[in-house]
């Protein structure tokens, strides 16, 4: 079970299919849709502005949402947040991916299906359009990404979907193994890959 804190009267609400790994912290007015995955150590702090997670979203572990009173945070259908993002009182499209340690500011909107570089810095109020791919502090639009790299996003997504499933299913807390076990197994059921072996394959 995630640490989760009531604030006055706001309570934290978990649908019941999403997965929220016991070290995040939510905090008062936050509200996790079906199928959701949040990461160890993220920190979603609805004490001031209301926090979302839509359906099928994913938060990674580190992350850290916030907002100012009047405001909201709203990670909509499919959104990707990356580890170690940060989303301040903005709008994470539909299938928009934000990446490693990028800062997503207030009333920023990020389009749907679009891509935010890793380490990028995302001022207050601004407007990044669908299907682009936007990097840098401060962040700028390059390019549209195309169906390639669209279709890749989607598969890092499914799998974070997958994620909740395993998790809610076999992930527990144990004692560590001195020595490693003979033969021993690794994760095979993987369907992501990085965007550079995805290219290369084309």
């Amino acid at each position: 079970m995630a640490q989760c804190f009531a604030i006055e009267d706001l309570i934290p609400v978990i649908d019941p299919t999403a997965y929220v790994h016991p070290t995040a912290v939510l905090i008062g007015d936050v509200m996790i849709g079906a199928g959701c995955y949040v990461g160890p150590a993220a920190c979603l702090r609805g004490d001031f502005g209301r926090i979302t997670m839509r359906q099928g979203s994913n938060v990674q572990d580190t992350c850290v949402m916030h907002g100012f009173p009047d405001g909201e945070t709203i990670i909509d259908v499919d959104g990707h947040i990356g580890h170690g993002a940060v989303i301040h009182g903005a709008h994470i499209g539909p299938n928009a991916l934000v990446g490693i340690n990028a800062v997503v500011m207030d009333n920023a909107k990020v389009g749907e299906e679009a891509v935010i570089g890793a380490m990028a810095y995302v001022r207050e109020g601004t407007v990044i359009p669908p299907r682009s791919l936007a990097i840098g502090i401060p962040v700028r639009v390059v390019r549209e990404l195309n169906e390639q790299e669209l279709k890749w996003k989607r598969g890092g997504t499914l799998e974070y979907q997958q994620l909740v499933e395993r998790s809610r299913a076999t992930l527990r807390p144990v004692e560590p193994l001195a020595a490693p076990q003979p033969n021993r197994p690794r994760y095979s059921g993987g369907i992501s890959r990085t965007l550079d072996t995805v290219r290369g394959d084309s």
